[in-house]
């Protein structure tokens, strides 16, 4: 199932040339942005509502979704729903208040994360829709620019097949303080809060994570706004697992960030072929009875390697080149190796530091550089709206002070393996303390 990669000896250029590389945009991509930004761009709300009829399906009369439905949604979800949302926001308010005071760590519910700017006046952000819905991209994008003082905060979310925005992406707006919110999405929304139209009045920066087409779309308007955390794109993720982790970690670790669907990217590393055999076959089993086994399936086929190395620090020499959005090094005394790690967009310590916990209420952003833009970029950040990366290091405890909330988030935006990764985590404590 994982491309296997051997570069055991390899050092500098000759490593750098063995490992894979990210295929630039195409034409084909660069073409179909391009047209829809100059349609936006020429025919403003004619266009956006043309273009979500044609690409999503849905017939709309307008875009801007009335504020009484952002509060009629908070209203209207679970309360599990409802506290697992405070819990996150709470967190990623607090992380980022920390952030602007420059206090240099920022420890809560056993998480430890390590680590004068005028705000701009406008920030467009982009949540995702389509595949699954994303209320915590919402907190993640809007509550920073909040805390950085941004005054007009601008939501622009994909609309179901309905025609509406789901209450938990509302709910989730409403919670951060979205001062608007339009019912459009894809390549169409970037044009729309880049250019402005009828509407949607321009922005200065855009900030929010897409598809290939969202992240194009930037590329061709930086410049004329801020894009921030480079140009967030498809999810990676680079596991590195020593002979001691357990296989089933590293295993639905991967999975959490191939079920996001088609484009991301799966790393395995590690310097026991022993090891790699064993996650592999419980990645096998996770795949399996996963109700997304078909995504992950030909996410792992097109882009989940298994790297066999000489020692850790060659794992991280490798983590260095790939600059993966996301670098999880899955054993003890983990932090010993962070001064070695140049380029990731966030760093997860230790077994019991998965990913998920930065997916959702850790603090520190989720949205955060892929494609390699690690190497120049940082993870979206309170004064985007300087490069920086941090580190999240939590106790076993955290699985239980914090894990239900990850857990109702995760099966709330329909992503199995990010609940799982916590469950699994929670059943090993339980296991070890009968």
């Amino acid at each position: 199932m994982l491309t296997r990669i051997d570069v055991r000896g390899r050092r500098g250029k000759a490593l750098a040339d063995a490992l894979p590389r990210p295929e630039e945009p195409g034409r084909a991509e660069r073409d179909v942005v391009a047209g829809i930004i100059d349609r936006v761009q020429k025919d403003g709300d004619r266009a956006l509502l043309s273009l979500t009829e044609e690409l999503d399906g849905v017939v709309l009369e307008r875009i801007a979704v009335a504020d009484s439905e952002l509060h009629e949604a908070l209203a209207r979800i679970p309360e599990d729903l409802r506290q697992a949302l405070l819990v996150a926001h709470r967190n990623i308010a607090a992380y980022h208040a920390h952030e602007m005071a420059a206090v240099p760590d920022f420890v809560a519910h056993g998480v430890r994360v390590r680590h004068l700017v005028r705000p701009v006046d406008r920030v467009g952000c982009y949540a995702p829709g389509g595949r699954a819905r994303y209320p915590s991209t919402v907190l993640m994008c809007a509550v920073p620019a909040k805390v950085a003082g941004v005054e007009q905060v601008v939501l622009c979310v994909p609309p179901g097949r309905d025609g509406r925005i789901d209450d938990a992406t509302l709910a989730a707006a409403a919670l951060a303080g979205v001062d608007e919110v339009y019912a459009i999405g894809g390549a169409q929304a970037i044009a729309a809060m880049a250019h402005g139209t009828e509407s949607l009045r321009r922005v200065d920066v855009v900030v929010g994570p897409g598809n290939r087409y969202v992240a194009e779309a930037k590329r061709q308007v930086s410049g004329l706004v801020g894009v921030a955390s480079a140009f967030a794109g498809p999810s990676e993720v680079v596991v590195v697992a020593s002979p001691d982790t357990p296989a089933e970690f590293a295993a639905i670790d991967l999975a959490v960030q191939a079920e996001h669907g088609p484009d991301g990217l799966a790393w395995l590393v590690t310097w026991s072929e022993e090891k790699a055999e064993e996650v592999e076959e419980a990645l096998g089993r996770v795949v399996s009875s996963s109700p997304r086994r078909d995504d992950l399936s030909a996410t792992l086929r097109a882009n989940g390697y298994a790297c066999i190395v000489d020692s850790v620090e060659h794992a991280v020499a490798v983590a260095n080149v790939v600059a993966p959005e996301h670098l999880e090094l899955l054993f003890d005394q983990a932090e010993t190796l962070l001064a070695s790690v140049r380029a990731a967009g966030a760093v997860f310590c230790g077994p019991w530091s998965p990913a998920s916990l930065g997916d959702y209420v850790a603090g520190p952003n989720h949205v955060l550089p892929t494609n390699r833009t690690a190497r120049f970029a940082s993870a979206l950040r309170a004064d985007d709206f300087r490069r920086h990366l941090h580190a999240v290091s939590a106790q076993p405890a955290a699985m239980e002070t914090l894990g239900p909330a990850v857990v109702t988030l995760a099966e709330t935006e329909g992503l199995p393996a990010h609940a799982a990764s916590i469950e699994l985590r929670r059943a090993a404590l339980r296991a070890g303390s009968s």
